[in-house]
């Protein structure tokens, strides 16, 4: 996964799905507790803290199941493994 990353920033969403699976899952552990529930702001936040484009991080997790979102997008949790 280091290769991905400079400065602890994130340079690039990894084109491959399943390199792109791993490198969400870790972000995914990473930023997220299990216990919680997170507002989408609170979820472009933490992945602001690596990488800019939080849409595309987001919805990668969802569309992976490492991120549940409530129908109306009330809330975020971070599935568990």
């Amino acid at each position: 996964m280091t290769g991905f990353f400079a400065q602890g920033r994130l340079t690039t969403i990894p084109v491959r799905p399943v390199v792109r699976r791993e490198l969400l899952a870790h972000l995914t552990e990473t930023l997220f507790a299990a216990d919680r529930s997170y507002t989408e702001r609170e979820i472009n936040d933490a992945f602001r803290t690596v990488h800019d484009d939080t849409s595309a991080l987001r919805r990668y997790c969802v569309e992976n199941g490492l991120l549940a979102r409530e129908r109306d997008g009330s809330s975020y949790r971070r599935v568990a493994a």
